[in-house]
This record gives structure tokens, C-alpha cells and sequence, in this order.
């Protein structure tokens, strides 16, 4: 059925041009057609605000704006990465002639389509329907990750690729992210590595990077990346992944530069400006994280881009400096933020009273602010405690231990407390020593932690040795009973690594895939919010990845 013989009565339609008669042309259009309200901004940031509080069916949305606004381009990759447009949206970027090159890669992947001006209303329309057919034949797919059927989900995307159906490219893009978010690195690198042989395209060879990295060949995902920046140096998502690269390595000098070079090529983006700024904190550069994540409260509070753990670092920068003030005000910020869902309600709970207990050491109301610790203790092993939340309370932990040493408070409790939150969350030298960081107040506990984290990094070793000695059996057997008893994630993905790579040589293969997805669906894949996924808290996209729906049942991936 074309366009117009369709009922666009219900469609609700968003303009954002900073040119009024593009604009009003485009208004025009789309009320000729039949589209029953249409509304028209000037700025991205208008535009913004708009979409986190309504739905919008269609989006014509320019490439171009002034030099203190990011492109268009910039501004879906924003909306994207933040989970603000939902599936059934469609986005098509209004561009001129000379930047129909680039457009049309992007085109590829995250837009719907592209309109080049000057344009006709015929064309506008025939833009739309391609759209919307495009969504129609994805359908099944998107409706199985909605489904939380992440398995035919891939399948149905290899079934087109391997068809060279229409969409192939998109689907292939789909497929792969699956797998990697299955863990099926080899099949992963595999697909981007053909989608290359058939087409270059940058993300097919950032997602052999990312593959790899999964993998843990860190050095290797590196090397990629050198190659692909090389060839595309404003490619912000390669930045991405590099940067995560040299963290697992414990690169962070490396780390650094590429993150800045990411917040270079897209200076508006608040997400990355995070990243940047933790990063500088975790490292302990207290004066230039402090600078720039006051940026991120000027430029992003409030919005869906914006992280509350922002706020946190900042007040525990204040707390170092006894600054009772800025904690005083970071509190309140952080009250004043809206609530999205339970769980990040759950997690500012939990922020607001770890602030509350730094204002109670500075007042030396020590006993209040140990029963605050105790109790945020008493959920280190829930599924829901993320290495952010052991970071935190680990840092009050070590407040409270350094501030009353003279006092002869009885702290033997929390010693055991770190031991656990070590060897649940540490897997390599750099969560090491990002950890310990967060007990630089007290150096017993920072001991504490290293040496705790020391037990999962040799079993991973020993795990390796075995495997490669011809006791694959063994190697999954210890991973999987060691990380049922700490938690730690990276020991049942060195498991899964495992159990991929010699399946034909475990003869209970199927019964340990089953255990690991089952301790999946209840633990997931805990890692530090913003320093490695570069997201917040309502981000589902993986440096490098696209955003896939958010699965409708509980227990989802």
C-alpha cells in the first residue's frame, strides 16, 4: 500500500531544522500527506527534551547546524546510545548534495534513510514507505530479541545474510551484535570477517576488534583498531573500543588518550565526557576529574544521557578535600534527579544514603555511618550489586576506616566485606587497581582487595594450562564451581570460552551450558558502568555495538 492511500490521522511527526522555510517545507509536506500532527523545532537540544517525554512515529531531522549544536548524525548516535528512540521510530536525516557520501554509510546501519535537498514531496514520500517496509521485514527479528529468543533472533539475520535478502547488510549487523551479546566470539568475528569480504564497511572491522576483545586477545583487538583508526580517524566508536582495549590491558595512560580523542570527535557528547571524567578519577587525577565532571553536570543533568555515578565522584573528590559544601550540594543534585525505573531507583537509594554517610563522618557521627556501610554490605552477593556499587561502598568503607583509627571502633567485621567484593569483581590488573583506588584512604583495605583479586586471576591461569593439557573437563569444572562461589563473571566466561573451544572433548558439554546460562540469567555480566560500556544506566549498546530492544519479560539479557 503507498503512503498516500494510508490513515497517517494518528502519526505524530517531529521537524528539527534550524532553517524556518526547510522547516515549513517539510511541515507542508507531511500534512499533505495526511500526517496528523506534526511539530518543529530549531535546536537538537529542543529536540531532546522532546523525545525523553514523547513518542514520535517519524523524524526528518537535518545534517547540518549551527557550530554550537552537534550534526544530526551526532545527535541519532546520541539518541541511540541513550535508548531514547524506540524500534517503530523512523529517522531520516535531511542532507545536502556534498555530504551524501557519508550520510549514506551511516544510512547503512542506524538511519532509516536520507532525503537530499532539494527534494520533492514524491520523494519524501517514497523515503517513508521504504522505511516503513524496512521495519515491516525486520519485524520478526526485532520481535524475537523483544522476546528475549536471542537465538533465533541471530538465526533469522544469518538465514537473510546468508540469502543476501534485503536488508542483509542491517541484518548482519543485528546478527553479529547477538552473538557477541551470546558470548559466540569466534561465529562473531567469523560473520564481521565475511560481511568485510563483502563489503567494507568500519563497524564490520571494529566488531572483529570487539570479537577479539571478547575473546580476551586484547592485544590483537588493539592492533585491529590501530588499522581501522588509520583509515577512518573521526570513527568516535573506534576511540570506544580502544580505549576499553587498553583498560583490560592496563593501559591507562593509553586509555586516557583515547578516550579523549572520542570526546574530540564528538564534543557534545555527555555519555563519553563521563567516561573521560571517571576515568581521571579512578586513575586518582582528582583536579581533572573534578573539571570535567562538573562539565558533565553542566551540559547533561537531567537529561537520559546523564550518569548519577557522576555525582558521586564528584562528592567523594569533595569528601577528599573535606569540602562539606560541595557535598552538601552534590546530595542535593542527586535528589533532584527523576526517577526512571525500580532499579535505578534502588541504585540513587543507595547513592543518597552513601552521601548522607560522608556527611555523618565529617560530623563525626561515626556509628551512623557504619550502620549505613553494614547495611549496604548485607547485598554484596545480590545479582543486582555491580562493581559500581562495590566501588562505592568501598570507598566508604575505607572513609570510615581511616578516620577512626585512633578510636578503637570495632572494624573487624569489614575486612571479610572486602575479601568478598575482591574476588567477586576483580579479573584483571586493571579492576585491580581500580578498586584498590577506591581504598586509597586506607591502605590495609587496598591490600586487601589486591590480594583478594589475585585468587580468580591465577585460577583463570591454571584454568588455561589445563585446557591446553588436554583437561578442558577440569579447566570448566573449577571455573564454574570457583565462580558459582565468588561470583565472578569473568570466571564463567572464561568457562564459556572454554567449553566453546574444546566442546567435542567434554563429554557433559550441554549440561554446563546449561548451568552457565542459567547463573547468566540471574547474575548477567557485571562490569563498571561508565569507565568500560561507556553508558549509563538505560544503555543497552555496547561500545562499537547498536542498540537492540530491550527484551518485555523479566530475566532478560
Amino acid at each position: 500500500m503507498a503512503l498516500e492511500d494510508e490513515d497517517l490521522s494518528g502519526i505524530q511527526a517531529l521537524i528539527i531544522d534550524g532553517n524556518h522555510s526547510s522547516r515549513a517545507i517539510l511541515v507542508n509536506q507531511l500534512r499533505d500527506f495526511g500526517v496528523g500532527n506534526v511539530e518543529q523545532v530549531s535546536r537538537t537540544s529542543e529536540a531532546r527534551r522532546m523525545l525523553e517525554r514523547r513518542h514520535f512515529d517519524i523524524i526528518l531531522c537535518e545534517q547540518h547546524f549551527q557550530a554550537d549544536e552537534p550534526s544530526g548524525q551526532d545527535f541519532l548516535d546520541d539518541l541511540r546510545r541513550n535508548q531514547i528512540l524506540s524500534f517503530s521510530t523512523i529517522f531520516i536525516m535531511v542532507t545536502s548534495e556534498a555530504s551524501y557520501a557519508k550520510v549514506a554509510e551511516a544510512a547503512e546501519s542506524a538511519l532509516d534513510g536520507y532525503l537530499i535537498k532539494p527534494h520533492t514531496a514524491a520523494r519524501l514520500a517514497e523515503r517513508l514507505e521504504q522505511a516503513r517496509q524496512r521495519k515491516a521485514a525486520l519485524a520478526p527479528i526485532f520481535e524475537a530479541i523483544e522476546s528475549d529468543q536471542h537465538e533465533k533472533a541471530a538465526n533469522l539475520c544469518m538465514q537473510r545474510f546468508e540469502a543476501k535478502g534485503p536488508y542483509w547488510l542491517y541484518t548482519a549487523r543485528i546478527g553479529a551484535e547477538l552473538l557477541i551479546r551470546l558470548q559466540r566470539y569466534e561465529e562473531a568475528q567469523r560473520l564481521y570477517e565475511a560481511i568485510i569480504n563483502a563489503k567494507t564497511v568500519p563497524w564490520a572491522k571494529l566488531g572483529v576488534a570487539r570479537s577479539q576483545l571478547g575473546r580476551g586477545e586484547a592485544q590483537r583487538a588493539v592492533g585491529t583498531l590501530e588499522t581501522l583508526i588509520s583509515e577512518e580517524p573521526h570513527y568516535a566508536d573506534a576511540y570506544d573500543v580502544m580505549g576499553r582495549a587498553h583498560f583490560e590491558l592496563g593501559n591507562h595512560e593509553q586509555t586516557l588518550v583515547a578516550y579523549k580523542m572520542a570526546c574530540t570527535a564528538t564534543p557534545y557528547s555527555v555519555t563519553r565526557l563521563q567516561s573521560l571524567g571517571h576515568l581521571h578519577y579512578y586513575k586518582g587525577e582528582y583536579g581533572e576529574a573534578e573539571h570535567v565532571l562538573n562539565q558533565c553536570v553542566n551540559q547533561g543533568l537531567g537529561t537520559r544521557s546523564f550518569d548519577p555515578q557522576t555525582l558521586m565522584l564528584l562528592g567523594f573528590i569533595y569528601m577528599q578535600m573535606d569540602d562539606r559544601q560541595g557535598l552538601h550540594r552534590v546530595r542535593g543534585e542527586l535528589a533532584k534527579l527523576g526517577v526512571r525505573d525500580t532499579e535505578y531507583s534502588q541504585r540513587q537509594r543507595t547513592m543518597e544514603a552513601t552521601l548522607n554517610a560522608l556527611l555523618d563522618i565529617l560530623r563525626k557521627e561515626y556509628g551512623q555511618a557504619l550502620k549505613v556501610a553494614r547495611e549496604h554490605a548485607q547485598r554484596i552477593r545480590d545479582p543486582d550489586f555491580d562493581a559500581e556499587a562495590a566501588s562505592n561502598l568501598i570507598f566508604l568503607l575505607s572513609q570510615i576506616a581511616s578516620r577512626t583509627v585512633s578510636l578503637g571502633l570495632d572494624l573487624n567485621d569489614l575486612p571479610p566485606i572486602l575479601d568478598t567484593l575482591g574476588a567477586r569483581f576483580i579479573s584483571g590488573r586493571s579492576m585491580s587497581e581500580l578498586l584498590a583506588g577506591a581504598a586509597r584512604a586506607h591502605a590495609p583495605y587496598a591490600d586487601i582487595l589486591r590480594g583478594a583479586g589475585e585468587r580468580p586471576i591465577k585460577l583463570m591461569e591454571s584454568a588455561v594450562k589445563l585446557s591446553m593439557g588436554g583437561d578442558p573437563v577440569s579447566a570448566v569444572r573449577e571455573l564454574l564451581k570457583h565462580g558459582q562461589d565468588t561470583l565472578n563473571a569473568r570466571l564463567i566466561t572464561t568457562a564459556q570460552l572454554v567449553l566453546q573451544r574444546y566442546a567435542a572433548q567434554i563429554p557433559d558439554a550441554a549440561t554446563y551450558q546449561s548451568t552457565i546460562q542459567d547463573w547468566r540469567r540471574r547474575y548477567g555480566n557485571v562490569t563498571l558502568r561508565t569507565t568500560l560500556t561507556l553508558g549509563g544506566p538505560s544503555d543497552n549498546r555496547e561500545a562499537g555495538g547498536i542498540p537492540l530492544p530491550v527484551p518485555k519479560k523479566a530475566g532478560a539479557h
